[in-house]
């Protein structure tokens, strides 16, 4: 990975996290804009990297569930 998307993706991992404590599933969409403004590349590592990470939740959960039914 390179710089920007290492720093991208701890970002991800930091927002997960903060949005579970403080109980805001749109945490993530705050963080976005403040990041807009600063920097749109950034922005968009951010968001990549948030979008994989739920959606390995999302997919993990999905299993889980098929998992339990059987």
């Amino acid at each position: 990975m390179s710089v920007l998307e290492d720093m991208g993706d701890k970002l991800a991992v930091d927002v997960i996290a903060a949005m579970e404590e403080l109980g805001d599933d749109r945490f993530f969409d705050k963080v976005s804009k403040v990041l807009m403004d600063a920097s749109p590349t950034m922005q968009e590592a951010f968001l990549t990297a948030y979008r994989v990470r739920r959606a390995e939740q999302r997919g993990r959960a999905f299993i889980e569930a098929a998992l339990k039914a059987k």
